[in-house]
């Protein structure tokens, strides 16, 4: 079953519960796949990367518009964030915990022969095509500094 699919149902059982929060979260993220579908060069229907890759954008802009609002003391839309990007998750793939990171991390270097600082971008550009929808791109490159620089 495609998101798509599943959203519009889960819609429906947020509509019957009457739980306008939850609602309006799963009706902004179905906003964001129809407007990936209606975009020039795109196909009909999204593939589940590209379905992931919107997801991970969604969560990403929720937790950098979270932080925000907490710093400028906005509890009640920090809040209103917080909650959707928890609905956002529940369609997100499972997130690799540091630990499966930092393997994975070692074998990309192992492969591409990196020696240091400077072969970083290589590294990067491998490690994100490798883990792209499992891992957050901040910390992927936050474990290859270490690594590389160890």
């Amino acid at each position: 079953m495609s998101l798509k699919t599943t959203i519009d149902n889960d819609i429906k059982k947020a509509m019957l519960a009457k739980n306008k929060e939850e609602l309006e979260a799963l009706r902004s993220i179905k906003s964001m796949i129809l407007l990936a579908e209606t975009e020039k060069g795109h196909a009909t229907e999204l593939t589940a990367e590209v379905e992931s890759r919107l997801l991970m954008k969604a969560a990403k802009q929720r937790k950098e518009s979270a932080e925000i609002f907490e710093k400028e003391g906005r509890q009640d839309l920090a809040q209103r964030e917080n909650f959707q990007l928890e609905i956002i998750s529940r369609y997100l793939p499972k997130q690799m915990s540091e630990a499966e990171i930092t393997e994975a991390l070692k074998g990309i270097i192992a492969a591409v022969g990196a020696k240091g600082p400077q072969d970083m971008g290589k590294v990067m550009g491998n490690a994100t095509k490798a883990l792209a929808g499992k891992a957050d791109g901040k910390v992927i490159s936050e474990i290859v500094k270490k690594l590389l620089t160890a």
